[in-house]
């Protein structure tokens, strides 16, 4: 089965959904994944979906234009002081706009209301034909694949998943093996790119890796294919910043080459994959 690609935000940092659209259209993606949940950090374009109706019209008519589809949008924090119902506008968005999951993370330490809320979460995206999906990251309140399996599984939610972020798994020091035992239905799309195999001791160069300075796919010392091919096949969501490179070669080269990248290595290494590994299912 041939691969799959999305162009994530954190790539394009600061782009407008519009041109971000253009640009994975021209460079070839499949899908993009858009951010209409303002995070607060530098960088973030000025205004979100939820937030101006004549950007939600341009993008729309940028996805018709171009045919390109929305995968995802994020991000729905679990948070101690965050309303989920407060991300209602930005579900009602991607519903509009096609898309098929949200992606979210807990940043709380509290494990029943971490519970609460993602349930919460996913009884809100029902209606919108949404799921959600629960990402590990190394220096959140759900940090490890342990600890995401745990609240999927206590959540027990139809429309839940798991999402893995190939930088966040390494990262966690997880075992391959352990995916082996996940249900397939929990898969919907993985976010992918690489590093340097050299796993940061600081939570601040940890920090500062992974929202400015990941690397090419192939370029840095994770095994990503051993890692895909303990997954199902699902589409793939470049997540690959790096600043420097954003700048010095502007948002549609840099998305190009991320692409370009991913593509080269897959080609090189999914041929070993086994397809019914690539397809199994698990109870």
């Amino acid at each position: 089965m041939t691969s799959q690609f999305s162009l994530a935000y954190l790539t394009v940092l600061g782009c407008p959904p519009p041109e971000m659209i253009s640009i994975a259209a021209r460079t070839g993606y499949d899908y993009v994944s858009l951010r209409p949940i303002h995070m607060g950090v530098p960088g973030e374009h000025d205004v979100s979906l939820t937030e101006s109706k004549a950007l939600l019209r341009e993008t729309k008519k940028a996805m018709a234009d171009t045919g390109m589809k929305l995968l995802d949008i994020e991000l729905a924090r679990i948070c101690d002081d965050i309303d989920p119902k407060s991300y209602l506008p930005a579900m009602e968005a991607a519903a509009e706009l096609g898309g098929r999951h949200v992606l979210s993370s807990v940043w709380t330490k509290d494990g029943s209301l971490a519970l609460e809320r993602f349930a919460e979460l996913c009884e809100l995206a029902r209606p919108f034909g949404l799921t959600i999906d629960l990402e590990f990251v190394p220096i959140a309140g759900v940090s490890t694949l342990a600890d995401a399996v745990k609240l999927l599984r206590s959540a027990n939610q139809e429309n839940n998943g798991l999402m893995i972020d190939i930088h966040h798994f390494h990262r966690s020091r997880e075992k391959l093996e352990d995916l082996d035992q996940l249900p397939c239905e929990w898969f919907h799309f993985a976010h992918v790119c690489d590093a340097s195999a050299a796993i940061p001791e600081s939570k601040e160069e940890m920090t500062r890796i992974l929202r400015e300075e990941r690397l090419y796919i192939g370029e840095g010392g994770i095994d990503v294919a051993s890692i895909l091919s303990r997954i199902p096949q699902v589409p793939y969501s470049i997540e690959l910043p790096h600043a420097k490179r954003l700048r010095e070669l502007g948002y549609e080269e840099f998305a190009r080459r991320c692409l370009q990248s991913a593509k080269q290595y897959l080609d090189k290494y999914s041929a070993a994959w086994q397809p019914e590994e690539r397809i199994r299912k698990i109870n």
